[in-house]
């Protein structure tokens, strides 16, 4: 094992230490890991040897790197590669390792935060969870996995570790635990998201539980606790079977929520509550979503529109 990697493991246990979640970390080792076995390509096996220009080769190789369907990484993707280097070797820094650190002039690729490509509307997603009765009891609990998602805008992961006690069905709310940076959260779920859930917890999870100490309140058909891919996979399966095609399967649930609060007079920082967003600048892409909103606000105040809409009561009036 190199002395880089010897360090990089002392590295993840400084980041649990400080705080940091395991789904954090795990992105963190996995961006390093992929750093050092190309520079373990190369013959660069201290840390006293890496330098920025290194660095910044490597920034360039993952700039031209094509993945096997030969697109190539997003710049949000190059990004998430590259930050947690940084955080190494200043880590590295700090703790006397190195004298100076490499990565402190290395330059990440600028990523600009896009709208959502799709949302759902109200009769879609009705569409949508009505295909669940297909498939019996299993559909039960798909349905309320659906329900859920759109009811609360919760994030994948965030669903996935839900366990029994974190709703409560009385006071209608639900705990998010641990979410995007650590960060918990109580938020409302709706009467109907919590009959479905109610429904599935009498009818389905007895059926499906094979361990009764594990509280998960979502379970696999073999009983299991799912893993981030496996529900994309369900969630996906149902959307296509609607003919809805698009990316980011659970996502699209929770863009389609706050698109349609906002559109329906939500305050903004409620929504950001809702989501869980640190910094409301994150909660305002979806003032640029809700574009139904803004037409009838221009419909009813831009002076051509106002314009036009006299020259048809006018016409009307003929």
């Amino acid at each position: 094992m190199s002395a880089l990697s010897v360090y990089a493991r002392h590295h993840y246990e400084w980041l649990r230490v400080s705080g940091l979640s395991e789904h954090t970390v795990a992105a963190a080792r996995s961006a390093v890991k992929l750093f050092l076995d190309w520079l373990g390509e190369r013959g660069v096996e201290r840390p006293e040897d890496v330098t920025l220009a290194m660095l910044e080769r490597y920034a360039r190789h993952l700039f031209y790197l094509r993945r096997a369907n030969g697109q190539p990484l997003t710049l949000s993707s190059q990004r998430q590669r590259l930050s947690p280097l940084r955080k190494f070797f200043a880590w590295l820094t700090r703790e006397r390792v190195i004298a100076a650190n490499p990565a402190a002039d290395l330059m990440l690729p600028r990523t600009q935060r896009r709208l959502p490509m799709r949302v759902l509307s109200l009769a879609e997603f009705e569409s949508l969870v009505r295909h669940t009765g297909v498939h019996g009891a299993l559909g039960v609990r798909d349905r309320a996995i659906l329900e859920t998602l759109f009811a609360t805008g919760i994030r994948r992961f965030e669903l996935a570790q839900l366990t029994l006690r974190d709703l409560d069905r009385a006071g209608g709310t639900l705990a998010v635990r641990e979410g995007k940076g650590r960060r918990d959260r109580l938020i409302p779920i709706g009467e109907r998201a919590l009959a479905w859930i109610e429904a599935y917890l009498t009818d389905v999870r007895p059926l499906l539980s094979v361990d009764a100490a594990d509280a998960t309140l979502f379970l696999t058909d073999h009983g299991q606790p799912y893993v981030k891919n496996r529900l994309s996979d369900l969630v996906k399966g149902y959307l296509e079977a609607v003919g809805i095609r698009t990316y980011g399967a659970c996502h699209l649930f929770r863009h389609s929520m706050a698109t349609l609060m906002l559109e329906n007079g939500a305050d903004l920082r409620f929504i950001q509550a809702m989501l869980g967003h640190a910094d409301i600048n994150t909660t305002t892409i979806y003032t640029r979503v809700a574009i139904s909103k803004l037409k009838e606000v221009y419909t009813r105040t831009h002076p051509t529109a106002t314009l036009q809409r006299r020259v048809r009561e006018d016409d009307a009036s003929a």
